[in-house]
């Protein structure tokens, strides 16, 4: 066969392997930011997401060509609904790492929530004592929290739980906080304001199984090569005597895990206040009912997917302003 005559780039990025399938619809955090300020506050929140607006702005970006002039930009609108916060969880270090030191739910569980957690505090106060007594041990602390899509206009009852970090302030500050929220509901405009970067955490819309030419790019071979045209030309070396990972293969494109770091908040508002879904609706989606933001650029996953925002965990070095808003192209 013979060695290739030309060299070229190679096809499919090794930064995305293994292109398996998510483990869940609701995506996983795997790390939560440090962020240094006094007041203790949740790291994150959580959305569907609803449909692609346009919105036209005023570009606040120094030392550019376009500074000062309308720029339009396209933007996701994701409904926010209340998240409801009924326990919490801290953790401990040895040198395996992480691991769970104590559990603290609200005194009365709500019907959905009693079955899945199973057990209840039985004595609230003491529970939170004993966790205060250890403060000095513990290295986080994390919210147990719930969202109801039906908040959100959808149709599905199953509540969503999942954890979110606190930081802020010290080990107290951040336990008097939380104690303070636990069986409250918290909005997304205490977390998230105007002007902000945030990190996007969602499941990629699924396209099933695929063959190598559609899932990483490679080129279609001449129809007199082989009886194959869309198959990988070669498999690799003689030796080792096995098929490497590099190798484009058929399989699972779509439904990953993705993360998308820093994309800016233009809007954090209510659907009272400011109507944002158009007149025929969201397609897929409908009427958005609630608190919603408006994320600019595009969000992973297809409508009514759960995605997850979190504040950046490598912001960037930018002043912080809330946007100036010129139009919000929604069609009534």
């Amino acid at each position: 066969m013979g060695h290739r005559k030309k060299s070229a780039p190679r096809r499919g990025s090794l930064a995305y392997r293994p292109r398996g399938r998510a483990a869940s619809i609701v995506p996983t955090v795997r790390a939560w930011p440090e962020i240094s300020v006094d007041k203790p506050s949740l790291l994150g929140f959580a959305g569907f997401k609803a449909g692609l607006i346009h919105v036209i702005t005023v570009d606040d970006r120094e030392k550019t060509p376009n500074f000062g002039k309308p720029v339009f930009n396209a933007a996701t609108v994701i409904g926010t609904p209340p998240t409801f916060i009924y326990g919490m969880r801290v953790y401990g270090r040895d040198h395996d790492g992480l691991f769970v030191l104590g559990d603290v739910y609200i005194d009365k569980l709500p019907k959905d929530l009693s079955e899945k957690k199973g057990k209840k505090s039985k004595v609230v106060e003491k529970a939170l004592k004993k966790i205060e007594g250890i403060l000095d041990k513990l290295v986080r602390m994390s919210a147990i929290v719930r969202v109801y899509p039906k908040d959100a206009g959808l149709s599905q009852k199953k509540p969503v739980i999942f954890e979110i970090g606190i930081d802020g302030g010290d080990m107290k500050s951040r336990f008097e906080y939380l104690k303070g929220i636990l069986g409250k509901e918290v909005k997304i405009n205490e977390i998230i304001k105007p002007g902000t970067y945030i990190d996007i955490i969602g499941i990629t819309k699924g396209k099933g199984i695929e063959g190598p030419v559609t899932r990483f790019g490679i080129k279609r071979k001449s129809h007199k090569s082989r009886k194959s045209v869309r198959a990988v030309a070669t498999l690799g070396a003689w030796h080792p005597a096995s098929v490497m990972y590099t190798v484009p293969r058929a399989g699972q494109r779509g439904y990953h895990q993705r993360v998308e770091y820093n994309k800016k908040v233009l809007v954090v508002s209510n659907s009272k206040e400011e109507e944002i879904t158009p007149k025929s609706g969201f397609p897929h989606f409908g009427v958005v009912d609630g608190d919603y933001v408006i994320v600019k650029g595009s969000v992973p996953g297809p409508a009514k997917r759960l995605i997850k925002l979190r504040l950046p965990l490598r912001p960037p070095k930018v002043k912080i302003q809330p946007p100036k808003i010129l139009e919000i192209s929604v069609r009534r």
